[in-house]
């Protein structure tokens, strides 16, 4: 049996797997712990404290949850409104009818900010003075020229016997290059800083206009003093065939305050002649003899038989012509 036990041992030996080496690598065999593992204590909430508020009951789940259907949608705020520069502010209704409009950015830097529709002026005894068509201008140049119209045209629409009612406005704001020439630099007009004015017209259906000769001279000139007081650009008659018809104004900021002021003021135009000539008078002499002076002398009738005579041939001269006298006697 001893013999038996020892050849069977090698043999159940021989049937056991041995482990590789690198076994424990890729942990093929079972885990090895290394280490005592230590479960972690999950701590207790500390007891509530005896001068706490009592806890409110329940509330049923019907109360707890809203319905769906009254469950609003969460709705942006509304951003806040901008508040209006000082030039608005100042331009209240009591001055001039000039509702805002947003602002324009256009191509080429044209538009502006803080622009007004200039439709009406309104005087100190409030009466309006209409601007047709309407002028979309920025609200400084807007003020200007209500502080114009009020300050200065009124007055002399008063002197000349009525009121101002209409103001012609012949362009205001347009994307455009100065003078409408392709290429040229941005005008004012581009930047609704500039106003083209042509005529005022009074209350008693008088139209007055700025470049009409016929206007007198004073008046023009009364209101050439009062624009180049007020804008730092006057253009008119004599600075370029552009404005012969109309007065062009603008604030354009230059370096050093720089203004100019070019319109002159032209001197009424002279009396037309008649298209007709007069009619000739019934004492006058006859047109031969107007037109020659000697022609009715006795000297001159002389001169004239004088000359009739040199200019006959001398041949006729030395033979004279036959009378009837002679040829009788030749009968005979």
């Amino acid at each position: 049996m001893l013999v038996l036990g020892m050849q069977a041992a090698p043999a159940a030996a021989a049937r056991r797997p041995v482990p590789a080496p690198w076994a424990g690598l890729f942990g093929d065999g079972p885990p090895k712990l290394r280490k005592t593992v230590h479960r972690a204590v999950v701590p207790l909430p500390k007891p509530r404290p005896a001068q706490a508020p009592a806890a409110e009951p329940d509330q049923p789940a019907a109360e707890r949850q809203a319905p769906a259907e009254t469950a609003r949608p969460v709705e942006p705020a509304a951003p806040a409104a901008a508040q209006p520069s000082a030039c608005r502010a100042a331009l209240t209704e009591q001055i001039a009818i000039a509702p805002s409009m947003p602002d324009i950015h256009g191509a080429g830097g044209c538009g502006g900010e803080d622009l007004v529709r200039l439709e009406a002026i309104v005087l100190p005894d409030q009466r309006q003075v209409s601007v047709k068509p309407a002028a979309i201008l920025r609200c400084a140049m807007a003020t200007a020229i209500a502080d114009w119209v009020r300050t200065d045209i009124a007055p002399l629409a008063a002197n000349l016997g009525s009121t101002i009612s209409d103001l012609d406005n012949f362009d205001s704001f347009e994307c455009r290059g100065r003078n409408r020439v392709a290429g040229a630099q941005l005008s004012e007009h581009g930047r609704a800083n500039a106003l083209d004015v042509r005529a005022f017209k009074l209350a008693n259906g008088r139209s007055i206009s700025l470049t009409d000769r016929t206007v007198p001279r004073d008046l023009r000139e009364t209101v050439l003093h009062s624009v180049c007081a007020r804008f730092s650009t006057v253009l008119g008659p004599g600075s370029d065939w552009y404005h012969e018809d109309h007065i062009h104004l603008d604030l354009m900021q230059r370096r050093n305050n720089y203004r100019i002021c070019q319109w002159n003021v032209y001197d009424p135009l002279p009396q037309v002649a008649p298209l007709l000539p007069a009619g000739r008078p019934e004492d006058a002499p006859p047109r031969e003899v107007a037109a020659n002076p000697d022609a009715g002398k006795p000297d001159a009738v002389k001169s004239d038989a004088a000359k009739s005579n040199s200019t006959v041939p001398d041949s006729e001269q030395a033979t004279p012509p036959l009378t009837k006298k002679r040829r009788q006697n030749r009968r005979f």
